[in-house]
């Protein structure tokens, strides 16, 4: 499981990170990626319940959703703070609201198999958002663990509910079967039931709405983001102690980028500006040793770039504004 919520997350990063794909896309792709799972998992099983995972194929299905779930969770939770500007600990209010909705339709006589789903797909940007707001500095609106430290606290909670369950065994049914099921379930109270998860579903996505159309900066909480005011320098101040041939790759890169928008090539500002973030995050360990000062400048002035050009409502003037300041400094 730890394992699979790692790989399914780094999916989702190198789509957005190395690739440059609007989360916009990444997320109702990997959203229509998971229906498609149960579809097919359904179509073949007759029955998505997880107390019915006897079989290899089953237990395939299974592995392949919780897979794609945590791709989901991971560009569900980025997106939510790229279209609201929350902070994640702000972000964190809507999933848990949602799977505090679903429990209630759960007690009062929803389906339990699409409640389980539907809390567990929940679950992933809850702990992504979550995972955030630890992580991250309080000047960013975090608590400020650290990722290492958001680590450990993720792992000892997966260790104690794992020996928990191990010891107590909560969700063991002993009486499972098929007869069972069908007896317990109240079809017509489950009917009425979608239309309560429809009206949850629908105050959730006005409250996306809402917050989308307010003004707002898209949060980011990228690993290396500076924690507080970040010192101005002169772009000969910030290229002192440089070569020219250790900053030329981040100057084309932008300029290259700049030339996009300026031709209202959006789609390949956003491609090109990924170069510039990998470019960037590769020759950290060469360049900050040589003058820490200017390159959290440098790096402040990226940030604002990937900001700007990566917003969900792009706005080609702070491209442009972000851009020229940045291929400015380099140029010393």
């Amino acid at each position: 499981m730890v394992v699979l919520s790692v790989t399914g997350t780094l999916y989702t990063d190198i789509l957005t990170d190395r690739y440059g794909v609007n989360l916009a896309i990444t997320t109702p792709v990997i959203a229509v990626m998971l229906a498609v799972v149960f579809g097919l998992w359904y179509r073949k099983e007759h029955t998505l319940s997880i107390h019915s995972i006897v079989t290899v194929p089953r237990e395939m299905f299974y592995w392949l959703a919780i897979l794609v779930t945590f791709a989901l969770g991971t560009a569900a939770g980025d997106w939510t703070l790229e279209i609201t500007g929350w902070t994640p600990g702000i972000a964190v209010l809507l999933p848990t609201f949602l799977i505090a909705a679903v429990v209630v339709g759960w007690k009062f006589g929803a389906n339990a198999v699409l409640s389980f789903w539907m809390a567990y797909v929940l679950t992933r940007p809850l702990g992504a958002n979550l995972g955030d707001w630890l992580a991250v500095d309080k000047q960013l609106g975090g608590i400020g663990v650290g990722t290492l430290g958001t680590s450990a606290i993720f792992l000892s909670a997966i260790l104690v509910t794992v020996i928990y369950l191990a010891i107590k065994r909560p969700d063991v049914i002993e009486d499972w079967t098929m007869e069972h099921v069908a007896a317990v379930r109240q079809p017509a109270r489950e009917r009425k039931m979608l239309g309560y998860y429809g009206v949850v579903a629908a105050i959730a996505v006005g409250t996306l709405a809402y917050a989308n159309s307010r003004p707002h900066v898209a949060f980011s909480a990228r690993e290396g983001a500076p924690s507080g005011p970040v010192e101005q320098l002169t772009p000969q101040q910030a290229t002192a102690n440089f070569t020219a041939g250790d900053l030329a790759e981040f100057s084309t890169i932008a300029q290259d980028t700049l030339g996009l928008v300026h031709a209202g090539d959006q789609a390949g500002a956003v491609t090109r500006v990924a170069d510039l973030e990998t470019a960037w995050d590769d020759a950290m360990t060469k360049l900050e040793p040589v003058d820490g000062r200017a390159w959290t400048f440098f790096d402040s002035e990226i940030d604002g770039v990937l900001t700007s050009v990566r917003a969900s409502t792009p706005d080609a003037a702070a491209q442009e504004q972000a851009l020229t300041a940045l291929v400015t400094s380099l140029a010393g």
